[in-house]
């Protein structure tokens, strides 16, 4: 979790905005760095997470929330905390030697002209299962995290058939459950040209979201002391454009990350 992220936020584990969709976009940089600051900044919380990690495994989650001070494993153990292993399940997935619940949400994989029914239907039972965990222990609003939804295009899923899953996944989590979600989608370089891939997923979700922040390399090349800049969108309901946006420089350390508006950085000074 990054203290000055949650200020730029004005977001607290004590106190944060329920029913927010946060979309995680990047272009020529790493954006991760946000979804394990979510992840950890809603398990300090108290909430209920269910995490669709489709691009690396737990242990890997696992690691960066140790240096983060939050332990996934115990998480998981306590019932806090569910995870959806992508690249473990899928093998058997593909080669149809699985046909358990636990795979039953990548039934995608076989047929994905057939859309992302199964996978709503895991998310759908996850977020709605709050209820106690050990010792009695009761969690907060549901939340959802997933990392990184582009990489469904590459396996065939249509634009439109991930934008009916975010939907039906926004409806369900935020609307009716109060809770929030925080996805990462990856964009092309060549953001003119893209009708059907990333691009236009990241743009229609742009619509669907609350909360923008989008990673990007700086336009002046590579710096050893400002690693990137982040975008940050915040939409007000019902309203169909941003009504506030601002740029902030970042540094990533091994525990953490510092922010700081454009030009005030000590590498430019």
């Amino acid at each position: 979790m990054f203290p000055e992220l949650n200020s730029i936020l004005n977001a607290t584990p004590d106190g944060f905005k329920s029913s927010d969709f946060i979309l995680v976009s990047d272009r020529r940089a790493d954006a991760s760095f946000l979804i394990h600051h979510h992840l950890s900044f809603y398990l300090r919380a108290g909430c209920k997470v269910c995490f669709l990690g489709l691009v690396q495994s737990f242990s890997h989650y696992s690691a960066v929330g140790q240096r983060l001070g939050v332990s996934l494993a115990q998480a998981r153990e306590k019932g806090q905390l569910v995870f959806l292993e992508g690249l473990k399940n899928s093998i058997g997935v593909v080669l149809q030697e699985d046909t358990s619940q636990e795979t039953q949400p990548l039934s995608y994989l076989r047929t994905p002209g057939a859309g992302l029914e199964g996978l709503f239907r895991f998310v759908d039972r996850c977020v709605r299962q709050r209820g106690d965990g050990d010792a009695g222990e009761s969690w907060g609003p549901p939340v959802l995290l997933i990392d990184d939804l582009s990489v469904l295009l590459s396996l065939g899923v249509s634009v439109g058939a991930i934008l009916d899953f975010t939907l039906y996944c926004q409806a369900t989590v935020c609307s009716e459950l109060q809770g929030n979600m925080v996805i990462l989608v990856r964009c092309e370089e060549d953001a003119d040209d893209d009708e059907e891939g990333s691009n236009l997923l990241q743009r229609g979700l742009v619509h669907q979201c609350n909360l923008a922040l989008h990673v990007e390399g700086l336009p002046t090349g590579y710096c050893r002391d400002i690693h990137g800049q982040m975008s940050v969108w915040w939409r007000q309901g019902g309203e169909t454009i941003y009504n506030q946006r601002k740029i902030f420089h970042f540094k990533l350390h091994d525990k953490g990350a510092s922010f700081f508006a454009r030009g005030t950085s000590s590498a430019v000074l």
